[in-house]
């Protein structure tokens, strides 16, 4: 990749994205981190991938993981994560983020869990990184799609299809994320967000902040990037997008997005649209 993303510090910090056209709910992802650190996002999707080289230190469901050398990442959808390097060097990775819709339709399965985020599995991550550098150099179609079937197919051992069941506090804050969805543009209260879950504000915070592992605030800014991630790779303009995502300006979007996503929203562009 020509250049480093304007926000990373570090000149040797950098990262890409593509999507296949033919294949929409599919993203892939290849970087080499060794000072930027992600703040909570989401990418609604699975997040598949292996570790090259170096360790990531990450927070995911509440907990910190280390993910070494020969190792597979396992992210289930819609869980917010962070990521940092571990060991001086940083850490190289790839990832493929898959909308649970592509696995359904690639696997015949519905319905994949991940328990554990890493899986300590060197061979099969090394014939993961293969297959996702496969995926990312492909420009057939067929090709693409075949390597893919074989990228889950080496996922699948590390899945159950039996989910656990839902948290006690999941049926009265999914409404609270839903409606955050759904109002991205506002500028919110907590005793607006506390209403919709039928608890007073602090209390809500509290329980809020105990289920999902962040705070309102935390989730809101996480679904206003992911939404202007789609929105830019639908080709929308960054000032549009800023307005739409509820951001206050395209240098706000700028800032915010670099630091989910390790790219200026301009680069992740052009290389989505490329």
């Amino acid at each position: 990749m020509p250049g480093v993303p304007a926000a990373f510090d570090h000149p040797g910090d950098r990262a890409e994205f593509r999507q296949p056209p033919h294949l929409p709910g599919v993203e892939l992802y290849r970087a080499h981190i060794i000072r930027h650190a992600f703040e909570p996002h989401t990418h609604e999707a699975y997040g598949l991938g292996a570790i090259e080289s170096g360790v990531e230190r990450f927070r995911y469901r509440g907990s910190d993981h280390l993910a070494p050398p020969g190792s597979v990442v396992l992210m289930n959808p819609d869980e917010l994560h962070t990521g940092r390097a571990e060991t001086e060097g940083g850490w190289r990775y790839r990832m493929a983020y898959l909308d649970p819709g592509v696995v359904e339709r690639v696997t015949g399965d519905s319905g994949w869990w991940f328990d554990a985020a890493v899986g300590a599995d060197a061979a099969r991550a090394q014939r993961i990184a293969a297959l996702l550098d496969v995926l990312w150099l492909a420009r057939e179609p067929l090709a693409f799609d075949s390597a893919l079937y074989a990228l889950l197919a080496e996922f699948r051992p590390h899945a159950r299809l039996d989910r656990p069941a839902q948290a006690e506090g999941a049926p009265r804050f999914a409404p609270v994320v839903d409606y955050l969805r759904a109002h991205l543009s506002r500028r919110m209260t907590l005793d607006e967000l506390a209403a919709v879950a039928g608890l007073s504000p602090f209390h809500f915070l509290r329980r809020f902040q105990a289920h999902y592992h962040a705070t309102p605030q935390q989730m809101l800014m996480a679904l206003r990037l992911f939404e202007a991630k789609r929105r830019l790779a639908a080709g929308e303009a960054p000032a549009q997008v800023a307005l739409a995502a509820g951001l206050t300006d395209q240098a706000h979007l700028t800032r915010a997005f670099s630091r989910r996503y390790g790219v200026t929203p301009a680069r992740y562009q052009k290389q989505v649209r490329s």
